[in-house]
């Protein structure tokens, strides 16, 4: 005989555990892991701080992509304690372990006066844009809104910041800096993807801005006409979660990488010389620092500049596009960034290797007990200046100056890295 709805309802809660909304609160405090199963409409308007989300019509395909461990508790809860009930049973059926639906649901929660929050949700224009990231289990909508609540900042709008910030621009990071002082120069358009004919002579930093506000008005741009020293980059790198260096020289170079270990930032590294290109994570706390594995800048005899050696102009697509994917996974905490590693592409033999990289325990910057001062290599890296550092106070860095001539030859754009034989100055670097 047909069952009526009150019916189906009453059998299917004997069937499942239901709990009042206090008991939900002190479970989900516990560890207990938050399903709201209402429509996105309702989810908008307000739902549990740590609510994952996932409509009741899209359950059963979508659950095991976002809840994988069928150990993990649950607590799943509706408007008012209907759907969330047919939700727990649903839940069961696919073999998760302990499922309880909260009675009376987000109404009940609210009417107890517990905490809830309005989150940040998709416009139907930002699902149409954004809808292939959606797709994937690992980044979905959450992923998507933490994207576009995050930040990037991007030192240099040249050959690899541009790809960079296409990518980053384009996957929906809210807020992007653009750090350059530099024109646009016709030179340029051969690698440097920002920038076009009509905008040679402008500031590259405003060739950036226009060009990433046109592929997506989501992003907010944030500009920086200026050179990164002492007095500035600390201001500077502390409002965004993630740096892009795309530097081509070691004065910025080794500044950043100090200021970073000061504030815990981490830096997406990458470099480009010739046909080969470079790219690491430097994330203080994690793995090695920049100085871990060179402990002072080079000569500037022994680091040419692509003015100087040329690039292959495709080469600083691929690894500024590298360096966007390792900054969108530090944003998401996506795989396995290339902490501790160097991950080293030769255009050439068309082949990767990578590197590892340990921590130097004697580092002058990361190193335990280590005293940072921020140092202007400007002079240091100039020909002729006899090795002196110039410090924010004005004084001569003594750790640049007793190490004058004793840095290592560049292979990138300004970047040192290992010989053939996988040597460094500080950290060992061994094959993986």
């Amino acid at each position: 005989m047909a069952k009526s709805f009150r019916e189906i309802l009453q059998q299917t809660r004997q069937e499942i555990r239901e709990v009042d909304p206090q008991t939900a609160a002190d479970l989900i405090r516990k560890g207990w892991k938050a399903l709201d199963v209402r429509t996105d409409e309702e989810y908008s308007q307000g739902a549990l701080p740590s609510a994952v989300h996932i409509d009741r019509g899209f359950l059963e395909s979508r659950v095991e992509d976002v809840l994988p461990d069928r150990s993990e508790p649950i607590v799943v809860y509706c408007a008012g304690g209907v759907r969330s009930a047919f939700a727990a049973k649903t839940l069961q059926e696919l073999g998760y372990e302990q499922v309880v639906s909260m009675s009376g649901g987000f109404n009940a929660w609210k009417d107890a006066g517990l905490e809830w929050k309005t989150p940040r949700v998709l416009t139907a224009d930002q699902r149409n844009r954004y809808h292939r990231h959606i797709l994937l289990p690992e980044v979905g909508t959450e992923g998507q809104v933490k994207l576009l609540e995050s930040s990037v900042l991007l030192l240099g709008a040249g050959g690899l910041g541009s790809p960079a910030a296409l990518y980053l621009a384009a996957a929906g990071v809210g807020k992007i800096g653009v750090v350059d002082y530099d024109v646009v120069d016709s030179s340029n358009l051969q690698r440097q993807i920002l920038h076009n004919e009509e905008r040679v002579g402008t500031l590259k930093v405003e060739s950036a801005r226009e060009t990433i506000t046109k592929l997506n008005p989501d992003v907010e741009v944030l500009t920086y006409n200026t050179r990164l020293d002492s007095s500035n980059v600390l201001d500077i790198i502390s409002k965004y979660d993630v740096i892009v260096d795309g530097t081509d020289n070691f004065p910025t170079r080794y500044l950043l990488n100090d200021a970073s270990v000061m504030l815990g930032r981490p830096v997406v590294h990458g470099s480009i010389f010739r046909f080969e290109g470079q790219v690491s994570v430097f994330w203080p706390g994690k793995g090695p620092c920049y100085r871990c594995l060179y402990h002072v800048p080079p000569p500037p005899e022994l680091a040419p500049s692509c003015a100087e050696a040329g690039v292959l102009g495709v080469l600083p697509g691929i690894i500024g596009s590298l360096q966007a994917m390792e900054a969108i996974k530090i944003l998401l905490g996506l795989g396995d960034p290339l902490i501790g590693r160097l991950l080293v592409y030769d255009a050439l033999e068309a082949t990767f290797r990578t590197l590892k990289l340990r921590r130097d325990p004697a580092c002058p910057t990361c190193s335990e007990g280590a005293e940072i001062t921020l140092v202007d290599y400007d002079e240091y890296c100039l020909p002729g200046n006899g090795g002196h550092g110039r410090s924010a106070a004005g004084r001569v860095d003594a750790r640049a100056k007793e190490s004058a001539g004793s840095g290592q030859p560049a292979s990138s754009d300004g970047a040192p890295a290992p010989n053939a034989a996988g040597e460094s100055t500080g950290a060992s670097v061994s094959a993986v």
